[in-house]
């Protein structure tokens, strides 16, 4: 059984979404504020995370930031404005997918059996040892031990961050679009507004020291796609 970890403030929302998650066979831990959330993460190691964004104390945001230097797994926030800010603000730092207020039990429940399912994925292509590892020059991507090396150093992914630049580097030069990457990766069709593609890029950009204003490793092919360029890695 899954377990996920929810913090929602509003207690009758927090107990309706408790509730639901358990009823589809969740095992869920519920609490109100995020000032146990490190400690109760460490603890319990959950298939997921559940934030809200409005939180008293310390909020949605900051909690993702410290939760991030520990927790690598998937992470769903939901934030009360359908408000572009919001999510892009969340998916800069660290979050998986989102979904806004008032929550639908059924996009719920899709968003995170999406977001289970990756991982799931993931875990039988590591048991089955097939997937083979992908060198461009500096640059080495292992699937099995989901680990990346730069220059030898090894740069630190979440696990939807891993996922994208093993989806690109398996089709150097070539471009993947972007139906293709929320079919593979976020798990629902590309509606044709959605930037949770792009941010994840401007993510994997950062920490793949790509240049961000003028990107020459990972490629934007501006109404179609992303380009992984292959000979820039030296």
């Amino acid at each position: 059984m899954s377990h996920i970890v929810l913090v929602e403030d509003d207690a009758r929302l927090r107990t309706l979404v408790k509730d639901f998650l358990q009823q589809h066979h969740f095992d869920v831990t519920a609490m109100a504020d995020g000032s146990q959330l490190i400690s109760t993460v460490k603890l319990q190691k959950p298939s997921l995370v559940i934030l809200d964004v409005m939180l008293p104390g310390d909020d949605g945001f900051t909690l993702c930031k410290h939760l991030r230097r520990h927790y690598e797994g998937p992470l769903l926030f939901m934030t009360a404005r359908d408000d572009d800010f919001d999510q892009v603000l969340g998916l800069e730092i660290g979050a998986d997918d989102y979904v806004t207020k008032p929550i639908e039990p059924r996009v719920l429940l899709a968003r995170v059996h999406a977001l289970l399912r990756r991982i799931k994925s993931a875990g039988r292509l590591n048991e089955a040892g097939r997937e083979p590892v992908l060198t461009y020059g500096n640059l080495t991507v292992d699937k099995a031990a989901r680990q990346v090396l730069l220059h030898g150093e090894e740069i630190t992914l979440t696990s939807h961050e891993f996922d994208m630049l093993w989806l690109l580097a398996s089709h150097p030069s070539e471009v993947v679009d972007r139906n293709t990457i929320y079919e593979e990766i976020i798990g629902r069709e590309y509606d044709g507004l959605d930037r949770s593609a792009d941010v994840r890029v401007s993510r994997l950009r950062k920490k793949l020291h790509d240049n961000p204003s003028n990107p020459y490793r990972i490629k934007t092919i501006w109404g179609k796609g992303f380009f992984f360029v292959a000979d820039a890695w030296d």
